[in-house]
């Protein structure tokens, strides 16, 4: 089977059996270990196989474990330049480069050799795309037309209930879409697993539940413990593609730009909270950000207003 790795197609077959071992017992350490998505494992198997592949065409022949062992610095540059020739972003070549090491690490240490070429390779310098914000009154003004945008009354009340969770949560779409009947009534604060399994815990605005209540009554479907919250008309699962569709038809009555996403509400409540004085640490918890410099990046917020809050809250020594 063919898989994708950064506009390169990338043939098992062009690796040895013991590669493609080694390739499935890394990706299923990290599924274990470090409860990664299927979403993640996939890409990570396409980067990495598409980086053996190369290797493979490099030298000649299929890669295994042995070329593997003997990469060169002059090996991971023709790798990179190879790519990007393709037509490869610096950020999703970075992306690569950072599954290539991890694998070469785990591999590294497995077979005790010196992997020092592949893991001393930089990465890419590319500029970080921060997410621009609603107003306050846009983002208000977004949960209010999103509901007009069906003329069934359950669903406009099912996509203003997933909107406004997004923007009084914070929560991705998937998190709102992951909620299930067991979590309703919706209590004042939820837990929420987010990327890489990692849980942390929300408060819910009185409009959230308000929303989410006021859907429930209307949907014709049964709440069941097991069953996802928000259905699609026939009762299944909803998909996030409805609210992205909903959402898109609102901001063009309301002549927001094309940045007005359900990522964008998460972004909007974050940036909102800091505006208003909130805790950089808090809000990073809120978010489920694994460290400070991504919610620094993802607030958007000027350096004084940093700097502000970094004197407010640093434990410093006297």
């Amino acid at each position: 089977m063919a898989v994708v790795s950064g506009g390169e197609r990338g043939d098992l077959n062009a690796i040895s059996p013991a590669m493609r071992d080694a390739l499935d017992s890394w990706l299923a350490g990290l599924k274990a270990l470090d409860d990664a998505t299927a979403n993640t494992l996939a890409a990570y198997h396409a980067d990495v196989l598409g980086y053996m592949a190369f290797l493979g065409r490099h030298h000649g022949g299929a890669a295994g474990i042995g070329p593997l062992t003997r990469v060169t610095v002059s090996d991971m540059r023709a790798w990179m330049a190879f790519e990007r020739a393709r037509g490869v972003s610096a950020r999703t070549l970075a992306r690569m480069l950072s599954a290539v090491k991890s694998f070469t690490a785990w591999l590294a240490e497995r077979e005790g050799f010196d992997a020092t070429a592949v893991l001393s390779t930089r990465s890419p310098k590319f500029q970080k795309k921060l997410p621009r914000p609603l107003s306050e009154d846009a983002a208000k003004a977004m949960i209010g037309t999103v509901e007009l945008q069906s003329t069934t009354d359950w669903i406009a009340l099912r996509d203003a209930a997933v909107v406004t969770l997004l923007y009084g949560c914070g929560l991705r779409i998937s998190e709102a879409l992951g909620l299930t009947g067991a979590d309703v009534p919706l209590p004042e604060v939820l837990r929420i697993r987010g990327k890489g399994g990692k849980e942390r815990v929300v408060p819910v605005i009185d409009a959230a539940r308000a929303a989410t209540a006021a859907y429930l009554r209307a949907c014709p479907h049964p709440v069941e413990p097991v069953a996802p919250l928000f259905r699609g008309a026939r009762g299944g699962a909803l998909n996030p593609r409805l609210i992205q569709k909903a959402m898109q038809t609102a901001r063009m009555q309301l002549g927001l730009p094309a940045s007005a996403t359900p990522h964008a509400m998460r972004h909007s409540f974050a940036t909102h909270l800091l505006s208003a004085g909130g805790d950089l640490r808090a809000i990073q918890e809120l978010l489920g950000h694994a460290s400070l410099s991504t919610t620094q990046a993802y607030t958007a917020v000027d350096a004084a207003r940093l700097m502000e809050v970094y004197e407010k809250t640093h434990p410093r020594s006297a």
